[in-house]
């Protein structure tokens, strides 16, 4: 049998603006590290220890989560798919 292909996983951490505004230092750290870890496992999921609860709103669909929200990054505060790495400056 073929050996599967591990993937590289991603170490972003998107959510909501509004959610990470509400979250502690501690419950952001978590997450972030969750990411990681899975990552640098070869991973695309982390852990669902490190699910957020009470980041979607009652009754909001889906469709309407992923387009009326402000998504960022919960590491850098960037919005979410703005690239994170980090340019030098050319002298």
């Amino acid at each position: 049998m073929a050996k599967k292909t591990k993937g590289g996983g991603t170490t972003k951490v998107c959510l909501p603006a509004s959610k990470v505004r509400s979250m502690s230092a501690a419950k952001k750290k978590k997450v972030i590290n969750a990411k990681k870890a899975a990552a640098s496992k070869g991973k695309y999921k982390r852990s669902s220890k490190s699910n957020v609860k009470g980041a979607r709103r009652k009754g909001a669909t889906l469709k309407d989560w992923f387009e009326k929200e402000n998504w960022i990054n919960v590491a850098t505060g960037q919005p979410c798919g703005a690239s994170s790495r980090k340019r030098k400056k050319k002298k």
